[in-house]
């Protein structure tokens, strides 16, 4: 069998790349991480490292490059984003998959190779190269021969299976085989591409390369440990999942807790500009300018004094009936180290003090806290809650460092009492957690509402603003049933609009106001919260109706000064109210008039064409005239309504402009 693409047999320059060991890994809750790498260089060596193409991205975002050894940098160079194909085909020639020396050398025809043969070698320009079959059985079945061209000039034909070495003699042709290797065995995996760094110096040279790649989010879950006897302890275990590519290898491992901005630009592909159009400024149209707006946030807080860490809980307790308790059986961990907090800038970070080592492909969980914290078990409740409230704690954050967020098991008097999730709790901060519904307690209530009141009249150019008041009140049932003291927080949503009356919460968040109620053991208290709403109402004064301004007249609100003024607003309004009326009523009263004119000359019309009616036709010709007399005065009346009305309109106006409370 003829040997297939013997790579040893093709001398070629040597690659010097040095090796820079992953020293340091940094995670992050937004999904990146920060890798640090630390290797010394000697003289003529480059850096290169592989990444996925979907890393490269934040790779040319974030890389730095530092030198303790006094060499510069000259700059980084990386694969291109073309697909592996597209890149060798640049080349002259190409090596597949099996390839016999004989078919890359037939590619080469013309160049000058040298051969080593035994103790001798031979030298000349490539004719061709083939594989050929034997009959002979003293010789292999099939044979690699390349033919040559002699420095002689004569032609002669070689078994490449007596060569002990092929060497391309034009350093070009040997710089372009091993370019085409070494592009070749780095992206074996096509998933993967090289980042190469280059450095000048006489001197050996100590490297750092500080770079972000996309990385799992490290989750936080803590144990919450309610011992026998004293403090409760908080213990924090760090998950990270290494999905890098390689393994972590004795590195020193951080976690940070925050969430900084982090986002994606295409810096790893081409980017090919869409130059303008260049018209005259005379022939554009003005585009419109957008402008965005200014935020200023600042927030601060009071730092905790951190609490001292406790190795591990007491040994075995007994209660007061006697039992064994449990609690050495639910005791914090026994680290072997946890990790050391700082604050960085507005994130919190953990430093591992002992070397990790995940593997690729494996996760870990890593303790980074155990520590004594401020602690007390009590009850909350809120009306969405239904009959019970729930257990729960206060978590006082007294350990000096930013609690990253995460679910907390509840262990109490050595057994499991339940799970809560906590956010993120930065250090001197209070929060609640609930792991648990309390059986033992009931809670009902009751709503009852006020009528509202008016508290303020002003009045202005024709405008009644009054200001009334609604009182709603909510009770709390709460009946413990339970042979023991417990202390209840409520938690009474906030509305818009309403105000607190008679009590002050104990705290309030951005949703609801929280009360603290101490319940007795076996009894029954009721908590009742009073809240306000006050709101405003505005009249145009000329859609009242005197009995409503008669009403706001009478109110305790005004001043008498006040209710003065107001007094004559209704007088009047009362004025044009009667006036309109009789107005009416005159509209009316010749309104029925004409209606009897309409009927008394239809009879005259009737009886005209009957002899002998003229006695009737006489009687209703009295009546229409009667009628129309009547008419006349009603016309004379309205008028003089109408008259009064646009003066006691003048004079109301004259009134609104004049009153001012």
């Amino acid at each position: 069998m003829f040997c297939r693409f013997p790579l040893g047999l093709i001398l070629l320059p040597a690659l010097s790349a040095a090796d820079l060991p992953l020293s340091q890994v940094t995670l992050y809750k937004h999904g990146v991480a920060h890798f640090e790498r630390s290797g010394e260089l000697k003289p003529g060596e480059t850096v290169r490292f592989d990444f996925k193409p979907e890393d490269m991205n934040d790779v040319l975002k974030s890389l730095t490059v530092t030198d303790r050894g006094g060499g510069k940098i000259n700059g980084v160079r990386y694969d291109s984003s073309d697909p592996l194909d597209k890149r060798l085909a640049e080349f002259p020639f190409r090596v597949g998959p099996g390839s016999s020396l004989a078919a890359f050398l037939d590619q080469m025809k013309g160049a000058r190779i040298e051969l080593k043969l035994g103790a001798g070698g031979a030298a000349g320009a490539i004719v061709s190269a083939r594989v050929v079959r034997d009959n002979d059985k003293d010789r292999p079945a099939e044979r690699e021969i390349l033919v040559l061209l002699m420095d002689a000039g004569d032609i002669q034909s070689f078994d490449l299976g007596a060569a002990s070495a092929v060497r391309l003699t034009d350093p070009k042709q040997q710089n372009q085989l091993a370019s085409y290797l070494a592009m070749l065995n780095l992206t074996r995996s096509r998933d993967r591409r090289g980042v190469t760094i280059d450095a000048t110096g006489s001197g050996v040279r100590q490297l750092t390369a500080r770079y972000m790649t996309p990385a799992p989010v490290w989750k936080s879950s803590y144990r919450l440990v309610f011992g026998a006897a004293g403090e409760p302890v908080l213990e924090g275990w760090a998950i990270v999942d290494n999905t890098s590519g390689e393994d972590w290898s004795n590195v020193r491992l951080s976690v940070v807790s925050g969430k900084p901005v982090s986002f994606i630009t295409k810096l790893y592909e081409p980017r090919y500009v869409q130059r303008p159009l260049a018209e005259l400024a005379e022939n554009q149209a003005v585009a419109p300018v957008v402008y965005q707006g200014a935020m200023l946030d600042s927030v601060m807080g009071k730092v905790a004094a951190p609490a001292p860490q406790v190795p591990r809980l007491a040994a075995q307790e007994r209660d007061g009936l006697g039992r064994m308790e449990l609690a050495t059986n639910i005791a914090p961990s026994s680290f072997g180290s946890t990790a050391d907090g700082r604050q960085a800038g507005e994130l919190f970070e953990y430093s591992f003090s002992s070397p990790v080592t995940v593997k690729q492909g494996e996760s870990a969980m890593l303790p980074f806290l155990q520590q004594k914290i401020g602690a007390r078990k009590l009850l909350v409740y809120a009306e969405n809650y239904g009959l019970h409230p729930r257990d729960a704690a206060e978590l006082t954050n007294n350990t000096g460092k930013t609690l990253d967020g995460g679910p907390v098991t509840v262990y109490d008097a050595g057994a499991y009492a339940g799970e809560a999730l906590v956010e993120t709790l930065p250090m001197g901060d209070k929060r609640l957690i609930s792991y648990g519904v309390d059986l033992g307690t009931r809670i009902t209530t009751a709503f009852d509402s006020s009528q509202a009141v008016v508290r303020e009249i002003h009045f202005r150019r024709g405008v009644l603003t009054t200001r009334a008041a609604i009182q709603e009140t909510k009770t709390y049932t709460i009946k413990n049933v339970d042979a023991k003291a417990k202390t209840l927080i409520i938690e009474h949503a906030q509305r818009a609009g309403y105000t607190l009356l008679d009590r002050k919460a104990s705290e309030t968040t951005a949703n609801a106001y929280r009360f603290e109620v101490k319940l007795a053991a076996s009894a029954t208290e009721t908590f009742a919260v009073r809240e306000e709403r006050v709101f405003d109402q505005t009249f145009q004064i000329t859609s009242l109706t005197p009995a409503v301004l008669a009403s706001y007249v009478q109110n305790r609100a005004l001043s008498e000064a006040a209710r003065n003024q107001l007094n004559q607003i209704a007088g009047k309004k009362r004025e044009i109210a009667d006036n309109d009326a009789a107005i009416r009523r005159a509209e009316e009263e010749v309104a029925s008039l004409a209606q009897d004119q309409s009927r008394l000359r239809s009879n005259i019309e009737s009886l005209n064409r009957v002899s002998g009616q003229q006695d009737q036709v006489q009687q209703y010709a009295r009546q229409l005239a009667a009628t129309e007399t009547r008419l006349a005065g009603l016309r004379d009346t309205q008028s003089d309504l109408r008259r009064k009305k646009a003066t006691l309109d003048g004079e109301l106006n004259s009134l609104m402009e004049r009153i001012e409370f």
